[in-house]
């Protein structure tokens, strides 16, 4: 095997490797993604280590492991959601408590870990700014009731940020909670008595009423029942050895509790054999079959026979969910920096885009009406001829100021490099253009969560390799910039198309049906649908299983039916490849100094009111 060239790589196999040991799971997959960290029952994410392996990287990939491998070795699922609490509030102070508990106890046994898990949450109170609150109502009491936890069980100081949370509450917690606290040593062990330490004090602090009930209360009621239906079904026999005399004496008593009891159970049955005769004259008519179930709704409007293999890890989330405030205005920063040569294009573009929709927005009049406003023009008539009537006026709209667009961004691997900046450029100008001119924009990108399948694939291999699955990978559809939300507010997100590590496949036609799905509850009077693309759909996962065709069919099957609907309008603008063949209007780029003259056409086009000039500057062409 051909040794690699990052430098990164050594250190990343040697924490996978320790993770695995700390975490007391060989079998657990350890992952470096850029992604969000998180973790299941047999996968753990972590930050991305760069080529450079910066410290701060380095210390927050340790702690973060470390802080998994705690929780994966100390925390029991089944006792964790046994004592949960109902309450949203409570369940957050509940589970912050629970993390602290783990690691404190993963710190005593192993010391190493508590200055690695140290450096995640000073990194996490940076993040999200705790050094700079100054009100208690700021900061959050979950938080902490965690950091008091990892405190006093550790007897460290707590970082920069977490020290500031904790200071902001102290007084509260320490005066609400001050009993039960002093018995945090005895119950730090054991998972089960410090989920009812927690809940003790949950209550302490005033979110009593979201504790829902008790778990231990409801498992002694179940012993008793249990107890009494044993002592029911087995009677005690230990009066056998008692005089004939005893026996005599209790034997009218038992015979008539036997009796009542009979009589009882007789009743009982009567009646539970009288309501099943009404259930069954009232929803069982004779001759009725049962009712079953209705079948599952298509995965497509398109085309009923489209499957998925399975959609639970399918997502569908915010640009700024993926990424943090400084990273994304670093990733902005970049995009900025691609723009730089070519500020000279982009600017002629915006203007002579945004002239030729002024142009056409200027309102109309209609003249010479019996009410409106007052038409001061022809008021010499009137004067030169008094028996003339006073003509008036009305202002008209045009119809484009009701229109909403929305971008749709392939963001494939494909399209790294070169075609993903001039896509962000492309949103970038349009959005800002449009803005300008009333129109409301929404930007949307997709691709995959993984390369080769992802968690799909993984279960299906799991579940015995079903044959034609469907489609067999997890979607990722973002939302750069909603149609309502202020283009300043989402200006940072298009850098995230920067990011390494976002693109990875594409799925075209589940991504246009759920743009034009998301298009069709606007309010607005049109709507307008522009996919930039590279070229077809692929999914290597899906097509190794499946069809050659399968997603070109479905896309093809989507196409035609946006276009049959008629609610939304759809052109293309490939970028490097032609997508005729799948867009009845579409143009093709290779390079951002085409974009000026192709996107002003193009879009200016759909707000011409003459639908042969919109033909003709659109230069439509059929896919053969």
């Amino acid at each position: 095997m051909k040794p690699s060239d990052n430098p990164a790589d050594p250190f990343k196999k040697a924490l996978s490797e320790a993770t695995k040991v700390l975490a007391d799971e060989p079998e657990l997959n350890v992952s470096f993604t850029v992604d969000p960290p998180g973790m299941t029952q047999d996968q753990m994410r972590l930050p991305q280590v760069s080529r450079r392996m910066t410290r701060a990287e380095v210390l927050l990939a340790r702690g973060t492991a470390d802080a998994y491998a705690m929780r994966m070795r100390y925390h029991d699922e089944g006792t964790g959601a046994r004592y949960s609490p109902d309450g949203q509030m409570a369940r957050e102070i509940f589970e912050a408590m629970e993390t602290a508990r783990c690691e404190a106890v993963g710190a005593r046994a192993m010391p190493g870990t508590a200055s690695n898990i140290d450096a995640k949450i000073e990194n996490e109170a940076s993040r999200k700014g705790y050094d700079t609150i100054d009100k208690a109502s700021e900061a959050p009491l979950a938080a902490a009731a965690g950091y008091m936890i990892r405190h006093l069980a550790t007897g460290r100081p707590l970082p920069d940020g977490a020290d500031n949370v904790l200071e902001l509450w102290r007084d509260f917690i320490e005066g609400s909670c001050g009993d039960t606290l002093e018995n945090l040593e005895d119950v730090l062990s054991d998972q089960s008595t410090f989920a009812k330490f927690a809940r003790q004090m949950i209550d302490d602090l005033g979110y009593g009423d979201q504790l829902g009930d008790d778990p231990d209360e409801f498992d002694e009621d179940q012993d008793d029942a249990a107890d009494a239906e044993e002592e029911e079904e087995d009677p005690d026999s230990t009066g056998q050895d008692d005089s004939d005399d005893q026996e005599d004496a209790d034997a009218e008593p038992e015979q008539s509790q036997e009796d009542s009891q009979d009589a009882t159970e007789a009743q009982v049955t009567m009646d539970d054999m009288a309501d099943a005769e009404m259930s069954e004259e009232a929803e069982m008519p004779e001759g009725d079959m049962p009712l079953e179930p209705p079948p599952p709704a298509p995965h497509s409007e398109a085309d009923p026979d489209y499957t998925v293999y399975l959609t639970d890890h399918d997502e569908e989330i915010k640009a700024e969910d993926l990424a943090e405030p400084q990273e994304l205005e670093r990733l902005r920063a970049y995009l900025d920096q691609q723009l730089e040569p070519l500020k000279g294009a982009v600017s002629r573009l915006a203007n002579k885009l945004q002239r030729r929709l002024q142009a056409q927005q200027n309102r109309s009049w209609l003249f010479d009406l019996e009410e409106g406003i007052l038409d001061a023009g022809r008021l010499a008539r009137v004067v030169a001829n008094p028996t003339t009537p006073l003509s008036f006026k009305i202002e008209q709209d045009t119809e484009f100021r009701d229109t909403v667009v929305t971008l749709l961004i392939d963001n494939s691997g494909s399209m790294r490099g070169r075609p993903i900046s001039i896509a962000a450029i492309c949103a970038d100008v349009l959005a800002r253009t449009l803005e300008r001119c009333q129109v409301k924009v929404e930007i949307l990108g997709f691709t995959t969560r993984a390369w080769k399948g992802g968690l799909s694939r993984e279960h299906w291999l799991n579940e015995g390799r079903s044959q034609t699955p469907g489609r067999l990978n997890d979607l990722r559809h973002i939302i750069y910039k909603s149609a309502d939300a202020p283009w300043r507010r989402s200006r940072d997100n298009l850098g995230l198309m920067m990011k390494e590590g976002l693109l990875k496949e594409n799925i075209d036609g589940e991504a246009l049906e759920w743009a034009h799905r998301r298009m069709s509850v606007r309010p607005e009077a049109r709507k307008i649908l522009l996919v930039i693309s590279d070229g077809a759909p692929v999914d290597d996962s899906t097509l190794s299983v499946n069809p050659a065709n399968y997603l070109e069919k479905h896309l093809r099957d989507v196409i035609a039916m946006v276009e049959r609907r008629k609610q939304v309008e759809l052109i293309a603008i490939g970028i490097g490849h032609d997508v005729t063949r799948y867009y009845d209007r579409a143009v093709t780029i290779t390079d951002v100094e085409q974009l000026a003259g192709a996107i002003t056409e193009q879009l200016a086009s759909l707000f011409d009111n003459d639908p042969r000039a919109r033909a003709r500057v659109m230069g439509i062409k059929r896919a053969s």
